[in-house]
């Protein structure tokens, strides 16, 4: 910032610690004390304080001695007051006084008069007029912000205490006559920060390491302001936000960000700002500032504002002398020379850089000062083309992806240092960008910045790749020199074979002896190949360590031969194989174990196939009864390892009556078919008695609950008369059957019936129905129509329709059922028929 005519005026302001007038937002309180009367030889800036004594005077009547003490106390407060304000102004005026006379080239008496007529004729008080005069003669950020704000937040139609112009002013003045930053920081908070609402304000000065001081506060108790004097480096508060943000930091509510800072126990729930106070490019401190109550983002132009404050700031906290720590020295900063001798002495390429300011102090660019010995360029350029230069015109690329020079600019603003590993560094060399990668360190001393890079070496970077590649694959390798004898081996190599760095390497003649005995016609055979063939070859053996430890190792190994054509280096490499020889021998052995898990699988399935077929063949010898033909179908599981548990049976009883039935039990294997041999069975014995489809299936129920393991299944039983053509039957939570009469299809009415083994004892449903000649009847299991994809009513509704066309012979109808099955499970069906003669 350029400076302004306040910073010229010469003459000390007469009362620049004095209290100004109350400009507290309304409703809030004074905090605690009340200025007494001064007295009119007092000088300006004393102010005697005592108890708060209002809350008490306030019910004292007005015509009582202590109320007409009171009624004084208060003229005497507002007197001292205007005083004040009196006094502030009275710099403001005297400087436009001058700038007229310099304007005007008249007498101080002729500019007085001047400024008293112009303002009369503006229509504005004096003061307001002289904080014009200088604001156009100066045209510093203070004016700019003014007029900004003016433009943007005045309202001509509500009254206006003091204008912004004023207060700025008037805080530049207090700042700037300020003996210590403490007065400052008083002048910021009465002039211009109270008008915003604000309660208090901290002044931070930000130290070389990165350590933040307390300068000057206003508006936090001193035990307070006592416990924040120093915050070191790398600790986040408010104040370290404002310094590492350029923007600066608003906090709405300060207890909401869980931030550390200067009055957090007074004003936890107020809003919080923090400003850089730079200038110069530099930042040099942070001005805080706190309210008492949770508060939205301010404006822009009030942004900007207090940004022109803290850029005051900055003026005197650049020259501001911290005091040292208890029990540490004050330290110098380094000047240039004292800079260039440090990098001189460094074993990597350094520049001395020093910031390079336009006419406006604006930081544009920096002034490559000194290089080091040591200095490689990336683009190979000399020391001399680069020393002297400015840094974007020597590395232009470098305000590029890489932000090299925002970080060395960030670095010179806020002091902190910067290091970043494998940076990219580029260089435009005939407009040519040549590039390398280099690990930067980026550090502020005094006014200077030292840049320190490291190209990586691409040699070392591969070797240092090789050595992390053999030390994961476990990899050793070795060299061996057959006319000197010197064997040379890597540090891996010696870990491999459990031997200390200092003992002597082992030559491949002697690779037998520390070998496995068993491993030594390899080894020779090994041998024979690399040294008498001279061929490169590879062996497989066990290492025998010092430690006991037996490793299995490959050795890999290839002559070298001379011009002559003579062998004399051998080189090559092992390789601990250990891992993956016992994971071959883990997969061996579950190899071996699958196969005999399979096999037995196999024959499993195998038994319960044959056991099902030797029960249920897919076809069976038509049935003798008169007036009646009985056809039956089975088809097994196109897969082998479902084998299930459907079976049917047909058989004619001593009674006479024809027993019909068909059944599936859970699950598949031969738990499943074993359990259908024993309720097939268990049914066929239970018929003789001559009871009932519904007394059958309760007795079945108790068989498959009791005495087959608790399986379960479904049923559906029928016994056939023949003399009356009617067919008793009952359910156990199967699918009813199927009656065919007149090219028509209709499932027979779903009967209550628990399926079999769910419950110890069931009730079960039986009803008849009587059959005409030519009808057909249909009983089948789940596997005939079940999907996936559909529901079961889906499925038997087309199980109606191909039955609706009934060919010429029974066999031949089960045929086609079975042919027109939409059935997806990939289950075993059976298919019990009956045709009416």
């Amino acid at each position: 910032m350029t400076s302004s005519p306040a910073c010229g005026a010469g003459s000390p302001h007469e009362d620049t610690t004095a209290r100004p007038p109350d400009r507290r937002p309304r409703g809030t309180d004074p905090v605690n004390t009340h200025e007494a009367p001064v007295a009119p030889d007092t000088p300006h800036g004393v102010s005697v304080q005592f108890p708060d004594v209002d809350v008490a005077l306030s019910d004292v009547p007005a015509a009582s001695p202590v109320g007409r003490l009171a009624a004084t106390v208060e003229r005497l407060r507002r007197e001292v007051r205007a005083a004040q304000a009196e006094a502030e102004g009275r710099a403001l005026i005297e400087l436009a006084k001058g700038i007229l006379v310099e304007r005007l080239a008249c007498g101080p008496a002729q500019a007085a008069r001047q400024l008293a007529e112009l303002a009369e004729q503006a229509r504005m008080t004096p003061l307001e007029f002289s904080v014009d005069v200088i604001n156009q003669a100066a045209r510093d950020r203070v004016s700019e912000v003014t007029e900004a704000f003016l433009s943007v937040a005045a309202d001509p139609a509500g009254p206006v205490e003091e204008s912004a112009a004023v207060r700025l002013r008037a805080a530049e003045s207090g700042v700037l006559a300020a003996d210590d930053t403490q007065a400052m920081a008083d002048s910021l908070l009465e002039h211009a920060l109270r008008p915003l609402g604000a309660v208090a304000v901290a002044i931070w000065a930000a130290g070389s390491d990165g350590s933040l001081t307390l300068a000057g506060s206003a508006g936090f108790p001193p035990a307070e302001a006592a416990r924040w004097r120093y915050v070191p480096p790398d600790v986040a508060t408010v104040a370290r936000r404002g310094l590492t943000e350029p923007e600066g930091q608003w906090l709405s509510s300060l207890a909401a960000s869980g931030l550390p800072t200067i009055g957090r126990r007074e004003y936890a729930d107020g809003a919080r700002m923090a400003v850089p106070a730079g200038a110069g490019g530099r930042v040099h401190g942070v001005l805080e500032i706190a309210w008492s109550t949770p508060e939205e983002p301010l404006p822009r132009p009030v942004i900007r504002q207090v940004e022109a404050l803290a850029e005051l700031c900055s003026h005197s906290l650049e020259t501001l002398a911290l005091p040292p720590e208890p029990g540490q020295e004050l330290r110098a900063l380094p000047d240039v020379v004292e800079l260039m001798d440090l990098a001189d002495g460094l074993h990597d390429p350094a520049l001395v850089l020093a910031p390079h300011l336009d006419d406006a102090g604006q930081l544009v660019d920096f002034r490559i000062q000194h290089v080091n010995d040591r200095f490689l360029d990336p683009a190979g350029r000399p020391r001399a083309v680069v020393n002297g230069a400015l840094l974007l015109e020597a590395y232009p690329m470098a305000a590029g992806a890489s932000e090299l020079f925002q970080r060395v600019e960030r670095v010179y603003a806020t002091g902190e240092p910067f290091r970043a590993r494998r940076m990219r560094l580029t260089a435009l060399v005939d407009e040519v960008p040549l590039s390398a990668v280099a690990d930067i360190s980026v550090s502020r001393h005094g006014s200077s910045v030292l840049l320190i890079w490291r190209i990586e070496d691409e040699t070392a970077r591969l070797a240092s790749l090789l050595q992390n590649a053999q030390r994961l694959g476990r990899i050793g390798g070795f060299e061996e020199n057959l006319l000197t004898g010197e064997i040379t081996w890597n540090g891996q190599l010696f870990s491999l074979y459990g031997r200390p760095h200092t003992s002597s390497p082992v030559a491949l003649e002697d690779l037998p002896a520390h070998a496995h005995p068993d491993d030594a016609v390899s080894i020779r055979r090994f041998l024979r190949t690399v040294l008498h063939h001279r061929r490169p070859a590879s062996a497989a053996f066990r290492l025998l360590r010092p430690d006991g430890v037996t490793r299995h190792m490959r050795v890999v190994a290839e002559p070298v031969l001379d011009t002559d054509g003579q062998l004399f280096v051998v080189r090559g490499a092992y390789q601990d194989i250990s891992a993956q020889h016992w994971t071959e021998v883990a997969l061996a052995a579950t190899r071996d174990q699958l196969a005999h898990t399979e096999q037995q699988a196999d024959e499993r399935n195998r038994l319960a196939l044959q056991l099902q077929h030797a029960i249920m063949p897919p076809t069976q010898a038509p049935l003798q009864v008169p007036g009646l033909q009985v056809a039956v179908r089975y088809r097994p599981a196109e897969t082998e390892q479902l084998v299930g548990g459907d079976w049917y049976d047909a058989v004619v009883l001593p009674s006479g009556l024809v027993l019909l039935c068909v059944g599936d039990v859970a699950g598949h294997g031969i738990e499943a078919a074993t359990s259908m041999v024993v309720l097939r069975n268990a049914l066929r014995g239970l018929a003789v008695t001559g009871a009932g489809p519904a007394q059958l299936l309760s007795w079945l129920n108790i068989v498959a609950h009791h005495l087959t393991g608790a399986v379960t299944a479904t049923a559906v039983c029928g016994l056939y008369d023949s003399e009356r053509r009617t067919l008793r039957w009952a359910r156990a939570g199967h699918l009813p059957p199927v009656l065919v009469r007149e090219a028509e299809a209709t499932a027979l009415p779903t009967l209550k019936g628990l399926l079999l083994g769910a419950l110890p004892e069931a009730v079960y449903e039986e009803t008849e129905v009587r059959l005409a000649a030519g009808d057909t009847l249909l009983m089948y299991t789940d596997g005939l129509i079940e999907r996936r994809d559909r529901s079961v009513e889906e499925s038997l509704s087309h199980l109606l329709e191909t039955a609706r066309a009934a060919p010429r012979t029974l066999d031949q109808q089960l045929d086609r059922l079975l042919t027109y099955s939409r059935s997806d499970t990939d289950d075993d069906t059976c298919i019990v028929g009956i045709r009416v003669g």
